[in-house]
């Protein structure tokens, strides 16, 4: 099968700015994979989805914002990871065209963390309930790190902005951004937080890349936060995803 052409691809909305294409169109060049493309599926709405595998030659795909969760119905099924999180951000698609939905986004954040955590890093705020938020959520406890979500609309689960006080910043060490406030254009926004609150002792770690200083970041580093972006965690979750379509 020389000529036989495999197509990749991301699936998501309004993902002109992502990294994947570049990153899997160089891993491409690298290995020599002539007959690889990487492309993107710009989607209005999630049952497009199935028209994207109409083409037999589309063998994997990423899946973004914002159908992380949407796109499971579509799948015939989940492998355990993926069960558990409730959120998909890789799909490999079989010789007879069976979707399995993965999570590859747990594996990058926590091997991306890990070598940021000293001995009182135990609690975590997670800002954001989204899909990546149940990835984060997942990898937190595999590291055996407690943690608690914080939403706009707050309720008896999780907190809200308002609530976070010196108190609360005292006892979770850790603040992990998944909204997608701050990435470009719109650098000049952030979460709702009193950064002054962040200390020496905070990791402020946020999931947007582009801009690879957010406000977010900037402004918790300013008070001594360590602070690193999402893009490590990517070319992890993509290293992953890369050797789940080859298995």
């Amino acid at each position: 099968m020389k000529n036989k052409k495999y197509i990749y691809g991301l699936v998501g909305r309004n993902i002109s700015y992502s990294f994947s294409p570049k990153y899997f169109k160089n891993k491409f060049k690298n290995l020599d994979l002539k007959n690889y493309k990487y492309k993107i599926f710009d989607l209005e709405n999630i049952k497009e989805f199935e028209g994207i595998l109409d083409n037999k030659n589309v063998h994997g795909l990423n899946v973004t914002i914002p159908y992380k969760e949407e796109i499971i119905p579509f799948l015939d099924k989940l492998n355990k990871h993926a069960k558990i999180i409730g959120a998909v951000n890789t799909i490999t698609i079989s010789k007879k065209g069976k979707t399995t939905g993965y999570n590859t986004d747990f594996v990058g954040f926590k091997k991306s963390l890990q070598p940021l955590l000293m001995p009182y890093h135990n609690k975590a705020l997670i800002l954001g309930t989204g899909g990546a938020s149940k990835a984060v959520a997942y990898a937190l406890k595999k590291l055996n790190i407690e943690y608690d979500f914080v939403s706009r609309t707050p309720n008896e689960y999780q907190l809200g902005y308002h609530e976070l006080n010196k108190k609360i910043f005292n006892e979770y060490q850790i603040i992990i951004n998944t909204t997608p406030i701050g990435t470009h254009p719109n650098v000049d926004k952030a979460p709702d937080l009193d950064y002054s609150l962040f200390t020496n002792k905070h990791i402020a770690y946020d999931l947007v890349y582009n801009p690879e200083i957010t406000k977010f970041l900037s402004l918790a580093q300013k008070h001594g936060a360590v602070g690193k972006n999402g893009y490590e965690m990517l070319e992890l979750q993509a290293e992953k995803a890369w050797k789940i379509w080859n298995e």
